[in-house]
């Protein structure tokens, strides 16, 4: 199982960190230059621990292990043991959800820590994903009594009156990717349950305004479509015992040209202050498919050499 099909995972360690491993029945000699030979061992050691725990190892754990041997220094974490360490595994009703990069450990515990995180970055970086599972840890152990899961509906919250359908046939579009984290999360009767209950709730963000929420976990994502009036209104209403998780993307906003991204502006203001974390994800974090992040460098690469030679998109 810790070597794969045909020694799948194996190869995939060799070519990834230039070593060579040789097998004899459960005895695995590594060779090549001591660093990389080091984190070759280091990943072996994390995936088996895993799957002692009776947590399966697939090509892309193996994949999440390497990342972690490479950035330890980075992030101040302590490498491959960091990506399953037992205190960072997140346990919802379906599944067991472990960091995939160092930066994921070290946002699993901003998440915990403090009462509001910023996740910033690129698509495929788990920054929405984990922070619905962190909401979803706390309900169920409960140290929160409900989730808010909240976007800007639209650049402009006014045209959704051009949508057909009834207000939830409206919204749903938006906040779909929210609720696709909680299926994988929880099971489905027991999401309709929590639903109809208000535990858990599905709003777009002009739905906020007014309402104090305590004792909840709030989630605000795609953040960077946001006006620094409307991240006001949102961040003012954390309530007594409240957690806030706001997530974006800053190079992918959707506000009409020249408008402040409220994301953008909240980063700013709130750089340094006390009880507040920002976690800023790169493409290296990615842990979608491999060709995901190699378009997200790629589009990154223009941007950077469109902003040197001057030519402004907004």
């Amino acid at each position: 199982m810790l070597f794969g099909e045909h020694d799948q995972h194996l190869a995939r360690i060799e070519q990834d960190l230039s070593v060579s491993i040789a097998t004899r029945g459960n005895q695995v000699a590594i060779s090549g230059p001591p660093m990389a030979a080091e984190a070759a061992r280091d990943a072996l050691n994390a995936l088996y621990e895993r799957l002692k725990k009776g947590m399966q190892v697939d090509s892309h754990e193996v994949d999440a292990a390497l990342r972690m041997t490479r950035a330890p220094a980075e992030t101040g974490h302590e490498g491959a043991r960091a990506v399953h360490a037992e205190d960072l595994a997140i346990r919802t009703r379906r599944r067991h959800i472990s960091p995939r990069s160092p930066r994921q450990a070290a946002y699993i515990q901003a998440l915990r820590d403090h009462e509001l995180v910023f996740g910033l970055g690129p698509a495929g970086t788990g920054k929405t994903y984990l922070a619905v599972a962190v909401a979803v840890e706390m309900l169920m152990k409960g140290r929160v009594d409900r989730i808010i899961l909240s976007r800007p509906a639209v650049e402009a919250g006014e045209r959704l009156g051009f949508l057909p359908g009834d207000l939830r046939e409206k919204v749903d579009p938006y906040l779909r990717p929210l609720q696709d984290a909680l299926y994988e999360m929880l099971p489905g009767e027991q999401i309709m349950k929590n639903l109809s209950s208000g535990e858990i709730e599905v709003a777009p963000l002009a739905f906020m305004r007014g309402r104090t929420l305590a004792n909840s976990f709030v989630i605000l994502d795609e953040a960077q479509n946001t006006t620094p009036v409307q991240m006001k209104m949102f961040l003012t209403r954390l309530g007594e015992n409240g957690r806030m998780a706001v997530t974006g993307d800053l190079s992918q906003v959707d506000l009409p040209k020249g408008e402040l991204s409220g994301l953008r502006d909240a980063c700013e203001l709130l750089a340094g202050m006390e009880g507040v974390s920002m976690v800023r994800f790169t493409d290296s974090d990615v842990v979608r498919h491999h060709l995901v992040t190699r378009i997200v460098r790629a589009y990154d690469g223009r941007e950077a050499k469109r902003r040197k030679d001057g030519h402004h998109d907004g």
